[in-house]
């Protein structure tokens, strides 16, 4: 079934000669335009990314978008991301400031497999800028412990582990949709969902939510990268931070892989403030 809102964007698209590679929606179909598209987000206190880890789109976007608002905002900006966790702040900080070569940072930080393709260029372009670069993400082992015993399995860390998780005890809402759905999902490792499952994810959003609090300046805007679960609907990462600070100002990018970009269903706009709509067949990058 066709929509009507795609209307707007096939009137919009009408002068193009070669076939878009992705499109940038509004919740009720309309494209929006770049320059009106970072203005947004340059009055925002809180800008959420939220990923397919594998869309070369959603990496090509966010570079362009930190460039893009690094520029509108003259440098006023703080970069933040779940791909690196927060007991590797101290390399990311000695990289940054030059105290240490490329390579010992990429031998000794925990990397993601596609760092080299997907997220080396933010870190370079923050080195470059003299950017804040936060590592937000529960470390995996914690994570893993919650996964295996529940949130009271952190009581027992600690005093300086416990600085690199949220405080505790972790706030948690069973019936968010971003948690109640994991249910459905196999567990960690292939095994079956558990009740300890969506604790786990919570402890991740939770941290992030911490971190970003942590580092947030008022006059900047906060980029964080994330995968798209943590803060579609305005759920995950953005409910903690909205239950410690509702007065900041959130806006959620998301992204939906359409078989036709000039005809999206509902579903596919309503996940964030902005979506990224791309091309199914898009190549991935692993």
């Amino acid at each position: 079934m066709k929509y009507i809102t795609a209307i707007f964007l096939l009137i919009s698209l009408n002068s193009f000669a070669q076939k878009p590679a992705y499109l940038l929606a509004t919740p009720m179909g309309k494209e929006i335009g770049w320059a009106a598209f970072v203005d947004q987000l340059a009055a925002a206190d809180i800008v959420f990314i939220g990923e397919y880890h594998n869309n070369p789109i959603c990496h090509w976007m966010e570079y362009e978008i930190t460039a893009a608002l690094h520029e509108k905002k003259n440098g006023k900006i703080i970069l933040g991301a779940e791909m690196f966790e927060t007991d590797n702040q101290l390399l990311l900080d000695e990289y940054m400031a030059g105290k240490i070569k490329q390579k010992n940072f990429e031998d000794e930080a925990k990397l993601w497999n596609n760092y080299q393709t997907d997220y080396k260029p933010l870190i370079e372009f923050a080195k470059e800028k003299g950017l804040l670069f936060v590592a937000t993400n529960i470390p995996r082992r914690y994570a893993s412990m919650v996964a295996a015993g529940g949130f009271e399995a952190l009581d027992s860390l600690a005093a300086d582990a416990k600085k690199l998780i949220a405080p505790l005890p972790m706030a948690y809402d069973e019936n968010l949709n971003c948690y109640k759905s994991m249910m459905g999902m196999g567990g960690m490792g292939g095994g079956h969902a558990n009740a300890n499952l969506p604790k786990a994810q919570a402890a991740k959003d939770a941290t992030m939510a911490h971190f970003i609090l942590r580092y947030f300046k008022p006059g900047y805007t906060f980029i964080h990268y994330n995968g798209s679960y943590h803060s579609d609907y305005s759920e995950g990462i953005a409910w903690y931070i909205k239950k410690k600070n509702p007065a900041l100002k959130i806006i959620v990018i998301s992204v939906s892989e359409v078989d036709d970009i000039l005809n999206p269903a509902p579903e596919d706009l309503n996940k964030g403030d902005y979506t990224i709509l791309v091309p199914a067949t898009m190549t991935k990058t692993y």
